[in-house]
């Protein structure tokens, strides 16, 4: 057997991947001293190419203390590193929603690839900022924009996109699941347990962004794309159960009439005892599927949560992600979906794919569009079983913790000490039913296919 010939001439390296990184935050940190210090691990995990960080973006000096930066450029504004042909690639990590799409959507149009974890961002303008990436043929990742360190975007784009998608559903806020748990098990006051989670790190600097299931919802919308080949109107997903009444709630400016507390606002010591007794356990799940219509169900609510589904059991700061199809069946992702370290592991992830050359989180997913309208709906009018609890009586402002954190956890139906399992039903038929009776109740439904 004639053995392969000789290579000629000495092996040549590929060009690094030079990093430019904008916000030193929580989870900027973390990837700078990734980029830093794991140089070698890094670049064997890029089949042999150098992944750089040369130049780093923060407005704050004192971000820039305790990381050995001698060889990094240090600027104030991100914007000065954005189009320079010596950048390969921009991370952004300064979160909010309107100079963090100016950066990105400028950084696309010049040509650099992207990588953020900016969940705002992709919820609101992920058309456009897909759309832009295509159309100027760089790469935009954003794995850590759901579930922190678990990988979720990745698969759904890749390994199960032979699927036919039929459900996502899970626990994508660790905080609001942190303070639920803490609620549940130790009996803690809604209030005590939510500065408790400040003093952790657990909560957006915006605590309401958590709390109110607005960060759950944007996580949702990011979900959906890769899940059903849309982007959705994240504003028009339901993120308050329906009060019984019906009528105006004063609860917050930005979700329906007829609706109670926003996310887990509303959750009070009442509502989990009522719960408990019934063998369930009230967690804020996010949900989304696709009908045969084509239409997609989608809300972010508190739900009661049957004691033996793995929901129920997904504790503390934990997320838990699953996703139903044909014919893989039902696929459950686990793990820390928030926090400095977790997250920079799905950033760093993604540096390691751009200089693989293995291109956008979609993968070979065909282009998004934004969903219609008239297409998304909540499902919230089918019948199910609801868990009721009233809202009135106790501390609490207008009858839950609303915004500022305070909470009724003593109010509740006379005869219940809280709280009702309902029989299957509409909204419509209990509001006929029981409205004028318990014009402060609440209705929490019943998770089911668990």
């Amino acid at each position: 057997m004639t053995p392969p010939p000789m290579l000629d001439g000495p092996h040549v390296a590929p060009a690094p991947l030079r990093v430019a990184l904008l916000g030193l935050g929580t989870v900027g940190r973390e990837v700078a001293r990734g980029l830093l210090t794991c140089g070698s691990r890094l670049e064997q995990a890029a089949n042999g190419r150098e992944v750089r960080l040369v130049a780093v973006a923060d407005r704050e000096p004192a971000r820039f203390e305790g990381l050995d930066l001698r060889d990094v450029e240090r600027v104030d504004d991100g914007a000065r590193l954005i189009g320079r042909p010596e950048i390969d690639v921009v991370v952004e990590l300064i979160g909010g929603v309107e100079t963090a799409g100016r950066l990105v959507a400028a950084a696309l149009e010049a040509g650099h690839a992207v990588v953020t974890a900016n969940k705002a961002l992709l919820a609101r303008h992920g058309a456009d900022l897909e759309r832009l990436a295509r159309a100027h043929g760089t790469a935009l990742r954003f794995e850590a924009a759901v579930g922190g360190a678990i990988p979720v975007l990745a698969p759904l784009a890749g390994d199960l996109a032979a699927n036919r998608i039929d459900a996502v559903r899970g626990i994508l806020n660790g905080s609001t699941n942190y303070v639920l748990t803490s609620m549940t098990e130790d009996g803690a006051a809604y209030e005590d347990v939510v500065a408790q989670a400040k003093t952790l790190g657990f909560l957006e600097a915006d605590p309401r962004v958590d709390l109110e299931g607005r960060d759950a919802v944007d996580k949702l919308a990011v979900l959906i794309r890769l899940a059903f080949g849309v982007w959705p109107d994240v504003t028009a997903i339901r993120r308050a159960p329906p009060a019984l009444d019906g009528r105006a709630q004063d609860h917050a400016k930005d979700h329906a009439k007829g609706d109670g507390p926003p996310g887990v606002t509303g959750v009070t010591a009442a509502l989990i005892e009522a719960a408990r007794r019934e063998n369930l356990v009230i967690k804020l799940v996010a949900y989304a599927a696709r009908g045969d219509d084509g239409r997609i169900a989608a809300w972010v609510l508190p739900v009661a949560v049957p004691a033996h589904d793995p929901l129920a059991r997904t504790d503390g700061p934990e997320n838990r992600i699953e996703i139903v199809g044909e014919p893989v069946g039902r696929v459950a992702f686990v793990g820390q979906g928030a926090g400095g370290a977790p997250t920079s592991s799905a950033v760093l992830g993604d540096l390691l794919a751009i200089a693989r050359g293995e291109g956008s989180t979609w993968a070979g997913l065909p282009q998004a569009p934004t969903l219609a309208p008239d297409r998304l709906v909540d499902g919230m009018d089918a019948p199910r079983r609801w868990l009721t609890c009233d809202q009135t009586g106790g501390g609490g402002d207008k009858g839950g913790n609303a915004d500022n954190g305070g909470g009724a956890d003593n109010g509740g139906n006379a005869d219940t000490g809280g709280g009702a399992i309902t029989d299957r039903a509409t909204i419509d038929e209990l509001r006929a039913r029981l409205g004028a009776a318990r014009p402060g109740a609440v209705l929490f439904p019943v998770l089911e296919g668990s």
